[in-house]
């Protein structure tokens, strides 16, 4: 039996941290924090996704059924569901945003050769494992300059059907 690193600690060396740490420092987002961390509420974010978590209940009850992998994995303590709303309440969104921006630029960086194939897909990734699609006409966002990033849905422009935003 393998004792090594969890899969989802392999994952989560794939994460910039030192860039993660320099974006937290710049908006404080650690200040006055006792017991969930930012780096902590990504990791418990990310755990979410990966596994396909529906609700802080779901998030908390599948973490603590790991507990005795929970250092391994990131985490100093359990995570309580009280602490995460807290968490995600509160800290300022630039965090999230400066860190899907960074992100974003590495992909760019590592697909740089097929870059011209996700420019003309006129398709939004947002931060959930599924790609959403946009229309065309929506009026957010000038879809003629293949440079632009659009990481926001106006929900007076959109409509969710299927799956995927028209």
């Amino acid at each position: 039996m393998y004792v090594g690193k969890t899969l989802f600690a392999q994952v989560m060396e794939f994460m910039p941290w030192t860039s993660f740490s320099r974006i937290v420092h710049r908006y404080q987002g650690n200040a006055g924090v006792r017991t969930l961390s930012c780096a902590e509420q990504f990791r418990a974010m990310a755990f979410a996704q990966l596994t396909w978590r529906e609700s802080l209940r779901d998030i908390e009850v599948s973490l603590s059924a790991n507990a005795t992998k929970l250092y391994a994995m990131g985490f100093r303590s359990t995570v309580k569901r009280s602490t995460l709303a807290d968490a995600n309440e509160s800290r300022d969104w630039r965090i999230w945003a400066d860190l899907a921006a960074l992100l974003i630029r590495r992909a760019r960086k590592l697909y740089v050769d097929h870059l011209s194939d996700l420019a003309s897909s006129r398709t939004i990734y947002a931060a959930c494992p599924a790609p959403v699609n946009a229309a065309l006409s929506a009026e957010f966002t000038d879809f003629n300059d293949p440079g632009v990033d659009c990481m926001h849905s106006h929900r007076s422009h959109a409509v969710q059907s299927n799956g995927s935003v028209q």
